[in-house]
């Protein structure tokens, strides 16, 4: 299985994405690692991590000159920069030279050259970005967690179909359990958005469970939660904030004094556990669902680890088949829809005169 790496993407590129890559490629022996970027960079990275002659042999560069820059747009990203890894990883994935692709780079560019140069999947009218998110007992798929800033209800409707395919396929839940982001419970809470949404979902052979409120999110079995991308990457980055904020909260507040200090000690593999779960490395990359091709997106300041743990997750989506299943389910959504249009006219009385 080959996966091409943005090794230019990320704030601690290309050391973390090259170290991570081999990390991954240690423990993963069914996989061949393309590093796209910058060939001269990646080979001192390379040299300076001593690989194994049996590693190096599943490792090959893919050179381009070009690196998408934070403060680049999007759309310029592509167009101008079209020597850029990203852009190349994504040529790679289109050409078939690759069957997988992961970057921690630029967001905007990632979804907008996979959007360009892959294109949607058959019924699918806008991707959506999944992030996996942990809870006491459980871990539910966030859809859209950035991948569109507005959407439309049929574009919630898919992030619904798809996020269900990909919580049955790749984490195991039989019958997934959708939920729908919104301020009550009620179907007629929310705005125009949600109200029209809500309808769409209720339709779709999923098992739609109706509106999710914030309090929800993490107290309450759910598999998928549907929003736009606005919202979706507002819940992840304030989820990830509080976490990083409460365990530094609670490491002033347990070494202030002597006893706390002991207490801290005798709870710390509780401490760990609880650390480990609510660690971004842990779940690595965030699929870009919707387009022709396996997407990853890692976080920007990945380091090795969460590069390893990206990899990971684009090897478990090309092997659970994750695209063919979108495009069988979504097409049996539009089959239902076209044979309920249908029964009105087919069934209308004949009245004599």
């Amino acid at each position: 299985m080959k996966i091409a790496l943005d090794a230019m993407g990320g704030d601690f590129a290309p050391a973390s994405t090259v170290a991570g890559a081999i990390e991954a490629l240690k423990t993963y022996d069914d996989i061949e690692i393309i590093f796209v970027g910058d060939q001269a960079r990646i080979e001192q990275e390379l040299t300076g991590l001593n690989v194994p002659a049996a590693l190096s042999q599943r490792t090959s560069i893919y050179h381009c000159t070009q690196v998408v820059d934070m403060g680049d747009s999007a759309i310029d990203a592509v167009r101008r920069k079209k020597d850029s890894s990203i852009s190349r990883a994504c040529d790679l994935l289109a050409d078939g030279g690759a069957e997988a692709l992961v970057s921690a780079g630029h967001t905007g560019a990632f979804v907008a050259a996979a959007k360009v140069k892959l294109r949607t999947l058959p019924g699918v009218d806008r991707p959506g970005i999944a992030s996996v998110m942990p809870t006491e007992t459980n871990l539910f798929l966030l859809m859209d967690a950035g991948a569109n800033v507005d959407s439309e209800p049929k574009h919630l409707l898919q992030f619904g179909i798809m996020g269900s395919v990909y919580a049955r396929e790749v984490m195991g839940r039989k019958n997934p359990r959708v939920g729908l982001m919104n301020i009550g419970t009620e179907a007629s809470k929310g705005n125009e958005l949600t109200k029209e949404a809500y309808k769409e979902l209720s339709r779709a052979q999923i098992n739609f469970i109706g509106n999710v409120e914030g309090h929800d999110l993490f107290n309450k079995q759910i598999d998928v939660v549907v929003c736009d991308g606005f919202v979706g990457n507002v819940i992840l980055k304030t989820s990830e904030s509080l976490a990083g904020g409460i365990f530094s909260w609670l490491r002033r507040e347990l070494t202030s004094n002597p006893i706390r200090r002991l207490g801290a000690l005798l709870a710390k593999e509780a401490f760990y556990a609880i650390r480990r779960k609510t660690n971004t490395e842990e779940y690595g990359g965030m699929p870009l669902l919707g387009v022709n091709g396996i997407c990853i997106k890692a976080h920007g300041n990945s380091s090795p680890k969460a590069i390893k743990n990206a990899i990971r997750v684009a090897r478990e989506a090309v092997a659970h088949q994750v695209n063919p299943h979108i495009v069988e389910e979504i097409a049996r959504h539009e089959e239902m829809l076209a044979a309920a249009a249908a029964v009105p006219s087919s069934t209308q009385e004949v009245h004599a005169p």
